[in-house]
């Protein structure tokens, strides 16, 4: 039998949204999404095609609307109207500002068609929510570094990068065909194709110096961007296993996905972890040295020379005297 219950009403509605909001939907996506079963998925949208909304599907690929079919204007729930106000906070702190802006403008069309009690109560709400981050979100060099990229990605169009790599002297021009962006460990990236190294890489925003969008269109066809971020995490990686104490183990807990980590477990010396880094000499060392003296390495044996190596040089550095000033 069909369920006829409130929760399915609004779950096809919500199909029917989803539907006029991309070009083609998997029914995969929408099961995961409303965490159904695809044969549920394939009642409700037969349940759309009998009410006369003209669904094309093909097999393989999705579902999508007839051109032509529009929904009609859709009211928001107070408290999707809430939300609205923690998405603008955070668009503003961490994004660019032009990004910002273009949210901003989009907000404002959003809270139009809201009812009057709810604009008012969105009003109110505003005043009471507020985004602290300690650290600056924008690159002033570019600080319209994502806004560009976007533009980039939907139009196709390469775009030229001065860029300063953490090892290089000064800032070097790399012409790159964007694939996406993403953020990670309070940092954002640009992932992309390099013409320069004739391989994708990544870049963090707040190392370029200058970003400019070319009139020259992509020379290949880019895979989703997560493909190459799973191909990336999977490959060149190192395995990392410390030993912590139980005491220090659980401040670390918010700081270690960033690092590779993979599991944990209890021990009588501590709790042990395992982690699959791409940059154990760099990212990794530095990381394990914040809380070192609670720690021990268990292996790779490199790791370990590694941090002895900079804290040797932390050592002379803070045993070297400085000219006294006349």
């Amino acid at each position: 039998m069909y369920d006829e219950s409130p929760k399915r009403f609004d779950r096809i509605i919500a199909i029917l949204i989803q539907l006029q909001s991309r070009k083609v939907v998997r029914a995969q996506d929408l099961a995961d999404r409303f965490e159904v079963s695809l044969r549920t998925i394939y009642r409700d949208i037969r349940t759309l095609e009998v009410s006369g909304v003209p669904i094309y599907s093909e097999a393989g690929t999705g579902y999508s609307l007839m051109d032509g079919y529009r929904l009609p204007p859709v009211m928001f729930t107070r408290e999707e109207a809430h939300s609205f106000i923690a998405a603008e906070k955070l668009m503003r702190q961490f994004t660019d500002k032009e990004l910002g802006d273009h949210y901003a403008s989009a907000m404002y069309k959003l809270k139009a068609v809201l009812k009057s009690s709810d604009k008012d109560v969105v009003t109110e709400m505003e005043s009471k929510v507020l985004i602290r981050n300690s650290s600056e979100a924008v690159n002033q060099k570019a600080p319209n570094a994502l806004a560009s990229v976007f533009r980039s990605i939907g139009e196709k169009m390469q775009v030229v990068l001065r860029y300063e790599g953490i090892e290089s002297d000064g800032p070097l021009e790399r012409v790159i065909e964007p694939v996406g962006v993403f953020h990670e460990n309070q940092n954002w990236y640009i992932f992309g194709y390099c013409h320069l190294r004739r391989d994708y890489r990544q870049f963090r925003t707040d190392r370029i110096h200058n970003i400019t969008i070319t009139d020259l269109p992509f020379t290949l066809s880019h895979e989703a961007l997560e493909t190459y971020l799973h191909q990336d995490r999977q490959e060149n990686l190192v395995k990392i296993v410390i030993l912590i104490d139980k005491t220090v183990a659980k401040y670390i807990s918010s700081d270690r996905r960033g690092y590779g980590f993979v599991s944990e477990r209890e021990t009588e010396k501590g709790i042990e972890m395992t982690f699959m880094s791409r940059d154990p000499q760099q990212g990794f060392a530095r990381w394990y040295m914040m809380f070192g003296d609670y720690a021990e390495i268990v292996e790779p044996e490199d790791l370990k020379t590694r941090v002895a190596e900079l804290l040797t040089i932390g050592q002379e550095k803070l045993n070297t005297k400085r000219p006294e000033k006349k």
